[in-house]
């Protein structure tokens, strides 16, 4: 195996050239016409708009289904997927909303028009999301193997964000970068109770009152029908779902075949997996999320040259993460989703994952994160560059992993699922902005070291690259030491012959031996 290791002086370098990328910044207004893809790494656009995210609450009982998580449920949960996929998309294209992004279970979209007036957007959002729950409900199968249908949560919050590249490496979909689009994540990853959850200030602007818990009270039918009357979408749940199931006439979802990829990932070329062609074996799952990015954007949006340093930061951050990842760790990263990257690492061959060695290097990983993210700020500080009161949460866990890309030809997007996918993300969740946890199925296989650093909390604080290595190194130290003290409890050969023992100066023979033995 290749050293996996994070240098400061190679990250430092790194960084300053990041940072040289993004020297100067312009902020422009979102219009009509304004595309999107493609934008340059300096380039901004202030968006009003409303944000819609979108989850699907029953991905843990699929994943769920049996004890052992095997080929059949991945190839379950994935098909669920692809089909919810597809019908989301459709319904985007046709009441002309921006999709963002589509990660495992949740989508986040965007209504931008119509471009002067909130209240409309709103209304459409609404109605576009009861769409959504009504067509998903129905997308279920069938047949000898049936899958369920999705239960799903919708988050809306409106607002001004800033929409920036949000891509690395030839992928360069928009990103939303505000505190909207963070608030309707939150409300959409709010609680376990199905519906629509619209913030407050959402409320106010189309004159419904206010409520006191914004992820207990969904919205009502009665508000609903209003948001659907206002809309006139022009579409129906009958009419999407007859299109969908052309469409899946027309371009049916392979069988979702498994191969294992010879290690590391980072030689794994996510654009040419399809259905046919995917990935699964035990990995280890990292998310690593800027803690705090919510309020630094939020108190610099509405001024041009604060948030020219709001891009500056994200685009070093973030590309810095990945480069730790990716050249540092041997990992792949599968997608940033907003200020959190995902990624993938393992050790071992093809043919059998080495677990130990595979949680070691994802804990040596997320040290490097951590060292990189705090010497990134500080390179950025020193440039003049505000980057205000931010710290990194990183939370990661060992599986059975499915790596594939879900869609049709053309428009497919990047998919890992397993429990471990779920797990490292709620480890991730439990973190503030100092502190790495590991899940249990990682603390069950990592070096022993680790797992006495982290304790039965499996929680720790300020856990740079640093502390990693000084924790392996005196392991290491007390290993020889115990074999060092092992050793003198043996007495030298020689020893029974200076005590006057010694052995006969004749032939051996074969000696009795009592009864009953041969």
């Amino acid at each position: 195996m290749a050293k996996r290791a994070w240098n400061k002086q190679t990250a430092q370098d790194r960084i300053d050239a990041r940072l040289a990328e993004v020297e100067t910044v312009e902020i422009r207004e979102y219009g009509r016409d304004t595309d999107l893809n493609g934008l340059a790494n300096g380039v901004a656009y202030r968006v009003d708009g409303v944000h819609v995210y979108v989850d699907i609450l029953n991905l843990d009982e699929m994943l769920g289904t049996t004890n052992f998580e095997g080929v059949t449920v991945h190839r379950r949960t994935l098909r669920f997927l692809n089909l919810h996929f597809r019908a989301a998309r459709n319904i985007l294209l046709d009441v002309d909303a921006i999709e963002v992004d589509f990660h495992n279970q949740r989508l986040h979209a965007v209504f931008a028009k119509p471009y002067d007036d909130e209240v409309k957007r709103i209304h459409r959002a609404v109605a576009t999301a009861q769409l959504m729950i009504d067509v998903l409900a129905r997308t279920g199968e069938s047949g000898d193997d049936p899958l369920p249908a999705a239960k799903v949560r919708v988050g809306i919050d409106s607002g001004e964000a800033l929409a920036v590249n949000n891509g690395r490496r030839g992928h360069r979909e928009p990103l939303f970068l505000g505190c909207a689009a963070n608030v309707a994540a939150k409300r959409a990853g709010g609680g376990s109770k199905a519906g629509i959850f619209m913030t407050n200030s959402a409320r106010a602007a189309v004159g419904w009152s206010e409520v006191s818990n914004v992820d207990t009270s969904a919205l009502t039918p009665d508000e609903i029908q209003k948001s659907k009357d206002k809309a006139n979408l022009g579409i129906t749940v009958d009419s999407v779902v007859k299109t969908w199931k052309q469409d899946l006439e027309k371009f049916p979802i392979g069988a979702f075949e498994f191969f294992a990829h010879t290690p590391p990932f980072a030689t794994l070329d996510l654009e040419l997996l399809t259905p046919r062609n995917s990935r699964r074996q035990d990995s280890a799952s990292i998310y690593a999320d800027i803690d705090g990015f919510t309020n630094y954007v939020a108190e610099r949006i509405d001024d041009d040259e604060a948030a020219k340093d709001v891009v500056r930061v994200l685009h070093v951050l973030r590309a810095e993460l990945d480069a730790t990842l990716h050249a540092d760790f041997a990992g792949r990263k599968i997608r940033f989703i907003g200020d959190c990257v995902h990624g993938v690492l393992v050790e071992g061959t093809a043919a059998s994952t080495d677990a130990e060695e595979s949680a070691k290097n994802a804990l040596l990983c997320a040290a490097a994160l951590r060292s990189s993210f705090k010497l990134a700020l500080e390179r950025l500080d020193d440039a003049g560059v505000d980057v205000g009161a931010m710290g990194l949460a990183v939370g990661c866990d060992f599986g059975t992993l499915a790596i594939t890309r879900l869609g049709m030809k053309g428009e497919m997007v990047r998919c890992v699922v397993g429990r471990a996918v779920l797990r490292s993300e709620e480890e991730q969740r439990r973190c503030d902005g100092e502190q790495t946890a590991m899940g249990e199925a990682l603390a069950k296989v990592a070096p022993a070291a680790f797992r006495d650093h982290f304790g039965t909390s499996r929680r720790r604080s300020g856990f740079e690259y640093d502390t990693a290595l000084a924790v392996l190194a005196k392991a290491e130290e007390a290993k020889k030491a115990e074999a060092s003290r092992a050793g003198g409890l043996l007495r030298p050969a020689t020893a029974a012959a200076a005590a006057g023992f010694s052995f006969p100066a004749r032939a051996a023979s074969p000696s009795k031996t009592p009864a009953g033995f041969a």
